[in-house]
């Protein structure tokens, strides 16, 4: 199984989503609660290129994106693979 982390805030429907897909899918991502800021959330935006919305979302150290980008990944067909390899 491959490791998903997701940065995500509180009340963020976005992030509830991406999380919902995921456990949809059996995983269980490490979350990185960003909602007060700090390094964590400097390190989202180093990670992720420059983007500041939340969920970023990566899979085994690569960067799907935010909720939208990580629905169309699995409607695609894309999403399945990434996670079993």
């Amino acid at each position: 199984m491959a490791t998903v982390e997701i940065y995500t805030k509180a009340f963020c429907p976005y992030c509830t989503r991406a999380m919902r897909l995921l456990a949809s899918k059996g995983v269980s991502p490490d979350e990185i609660d960003i909602t007060m800021g700090g390094p964590r959330r400097g390190e989202m935006i180093e990670r992720a290129g420059g983007r500041t919305t939340v969920p970023q979302v990566f899979i085994d150290g690569r960067h799907i994106g935010g909720s939208d980008d990580l629905a169309a990944l699995d409607a695609r067909g894309g999403l399945d693979p990434l996670l079993t390899a």
